[in-house]
């Protein structure tokens, strides 16, 4: 952060006011992260550039996402930050803004099949499935050929392939899983069922789950609960509420947490370089790319954080992702403190 703050302070005059400011389009899908992301990427603008604007909208769809871009267009943008609704069709809207001699910082979710992107920002989906994992590996110790159970997402979902690929890289040599499951829609409904006839097939013996999300680890501890003793490891990824809360309680041994705060910042460095026409150093990238099926995209790809139950304070407290009033309610005050969560 002190690199970023060093580099956002040259390419805006050192945020004293005097330099001519620029416009900045953020362009989000209206989720309730989109505010936390606004907020965190408006908050680096106004501490290091007055003068710039964030032209901030969220869409819920593409065809109020490629107006919103217009009118960013039209209104000056120096730069664009896309986190399209539709991957594919938002080819459209870095079209439009090539046209317009606009660069593109494509956010969190790529833009598919378009020449014209200027940088990628997200989180390495690859090295997920290899942390997420090897965190299962260290829970389980040196118990010999665990019996454990892997519930992936939907396979429609090319995060899937990502997630599945980077696990094995982490549990060859260590486990085969005993069921693996694919799990349609990505649901909990259906990771609850999965991991119902799993339990029937393996006679209630289980020695971990490796869920590839929290919604998925829901889905499978709701199928556990009051069937499985002793209580198996159970990862996830998302950092979702209930899923930190499971971590408190010990229902779910970790997740992985994808900082908003650190990715928005990370785009804002980009976008600010772009807009004030500054060399981007090649350190940013690390020389990465991520293909996005028309060209290589030069990428800053975030490596997720492991979050268990002794961080949890650490991390998503201290970003402010949840805070200790929402994670310890009035079922959870006990379990926070004996987690210091306060």
């Amino acid at each position: 952060m002190l690199v970023l703050s060093a580099l956002i302070l040259t390419a805006c005059g050192g945020g004293n006011g005097t330099t001519p400011g620029k416009k900045i389009a953020l362009l989000l899908p209206d989720t309730p992260a989109a505010l936390q992301t606004r907020a965190y990427f408006e908050d680096l603008v106004t501490q290091v550039c007055p003068n710039c604007q964030v032209l901030y909208n969220a869409a819920t769809t593409d065809a109020e996402q490629q107006t919103q871009s217009a009118s960013a267009i039209s209104s000056g943008a120096s730069v664009m930050v896309l986190d399209p609704v539709h991957g594919a069709t938002a080819s459209t809207i870095v079209g439009q803004a090539k046209a317009a001699n606009i660069p593109v910082v494509s956010y969190d979710r790529m833009v598919l099949n378009t020449p014209n992107l200027s940088y990628f920002v997200s989180f390495d989906t690859g090295a997920a499935g290899g942390l997420i994992a090897g965190s299962l590996v260290t829970a389980l110790g040196s118990k010999a050929k665990p019996t454990v159970v892997e519930i992936n997402g939907d396979p429609a979902d090319g995060n899937t392939k990502t997630f599945k690929d980077g696990a094995l890289s982490a549990i060859t040599g260590k486990f085969t899983p005993a069921r693996q499951y694919d799990t349609p829609g990505g649901t909990a409904a259906n990771a609850k069922a999965e991991m119902e006839h799993a339990l029937t097939d393996l006679k209630f013996r289980i020695d971990g789950v490796l869920a590839a999300n929290d919604k998925l680890a829901g889905g499978a501890i709701a199928a556990m609960k009051g069937n499985v003793r002793p209580w198996p490891p159970v990862t996830g990824q998302g950092a979702d509420l209930a899923a930190i809360q499971r971590i408190v309680t010990g229902d779910q041994y970790m997740t992985l947490y994808m900082s908003s705060k650190a990715e928005a910042e990370a785009a804002a460095q980009i976008a600010y370089d772009l807009a004030f026409g500054i060399t981007l150093p090649a350190s940013m990238s690390g020389g990465k790319t991520v293909n996005n099926g028309s060209a290589d995209v030069p990428s800053v790809l975030l490596t997720p954080v492991v979050v268990t139950k002794t961080n949890v304070e650490a991390t998503v407290v201290v970003d402010g992702f949840w805070s200790a009033d929402d994670i310890c309610t009035t079922q959870f005050i006990s379990a926070c403190a004996a987690a210091g969560i306060a």
